[in-house]
């Protein structure tokens, strides 16, 4: 582990917090206002079928103004840890994908672990991006042009929709776009990991997190990829992926051995590891050159995947 970035060591001074049944549950609660966002993207809410016997599922969708023709799309979805979170939360970072790039993001309002254990999150994801295909024309989207992204649970639920839709076969993400993805429930039961620089996101808030997915102990056998996408023996066929995370990151690890996973196997990955670095340092310190580089990176792969 490196120390922490320059641009980041306020975080020395944030007090060392985790996550429970009651802090999540509070914080659940609250409901934050979206931002507007100003000239040039335009923003509605879209519903879509739920899975079978399931609710409809929401898209809080971000579109540039005036289209005319098709172009491509992402379906975001947000983290949380499976306990906490809202579209809303991204909605920064969505108006700007959608500004910069000129795509269609549509961020997926799923339901939390905390609501439904797994595999609901990944079925109300899954629903969103059949939603995406089959509204296509109105929402002036290219089916063949959608890529999946998120970001820590969020980028957990991507992999595992990039899983489902592989199996599945009615409809292929063009691309994965993983920042600090949180996929492997095996990291809680490591007894060879060096925490003592993570921040933020912990190791007991770890454990809660897939606890309240699984519904059951993390690391226990039985564990499905469609829950814990590191689970899987085969990565073949997948569509191609950008992996970002930190190197204080407590995902790090299984972040970087899934990429070379996923390389392995036959799928273009690329991986930026960010020097000094820990979970959500870009929605913390936003302003700072770190997270603007870290953004650009995430937008330079978006445009290669979808517009080159």
């Amino acid at each position: 582990m490196s120390d922490i970035h320059p641009e980041l060591k306020a975080v020395r001074f944030s007090p060392k917090i985790s996550f429970g049944p009651l802090s999540s549950q509070l914080l659940r609660r609250m409901k934050p206002k979206g931002t507007v966002p100003g000239a040039g993207v335009s923003v509605r809410e879209v519903s879509v079928p739920g899975p079978q016997g399931a609710p409809d599922v929401t898209l809080r969708v971000f579109s540039p103004e005036g289209l005319t023709t098709q172009v491509p799309a992402m379906l975001w979805i947000h983290g949380g840890g499976h306990i906490i979170g809202n579209p809303e939360q991204d909605d920064v970072s969505n108006i700007a994908f959608a500004r910069e790039l000129g795509i269609v993001v549509a961020a997926v309002r799923y339901r939390l672990g905390a609501v439904e254990a797994a595999p609901a999150s990944v079925e109300d994801a899954y629903a969103g991006l059949k939603g995406l295909v089959a509204q296509a024309d109105q929402l002036h989207i290219d089916p063949a042009r959608i890529a999946i992204g998120g970001a820590s649970a969020g980028g957990g639920i991507a992999a595992a929709l990039a899983l489902l839709a592989h199996d599945r076969g009615e409809v292929r993400p063009a691309f994965q776009l993983l920042v600090y993805p949180m996929l492997d429930d095996r990291t809680v039961v490591r007894t060879d990991h060096d925490t003592s620089r993570v921040r933020v996101w912990t190791v007991k808030s770890n454990r809660f997190g897939w606890a309240t997915l699984l519904g059951q102990a993390p690391g226990s056998s039985g564990v499905s990829p469609y829950a814990a996408p590191a689970r899987r023996e085969d990565l073949s066929g997948l569509p191609p992926a950008w992996i970002g995370v930190g190197d204080l990151d407590l995902f790090h690890d299984e972040d970087v051995e899934y990429a070379r996973r996923l390389t392995a196997a036959g799928v273009h990955c690329e991986l930026h590891v960010v020097a000094g670095a820990f979970h959500g340092f870009d929605a913390l310190y936003s302003k700072t050159g770190v997270s603007v580089a870290f953004w650009n990176e995430q937008a330079r792969a978006l445009r290669s995947a979808l517009l080159n």
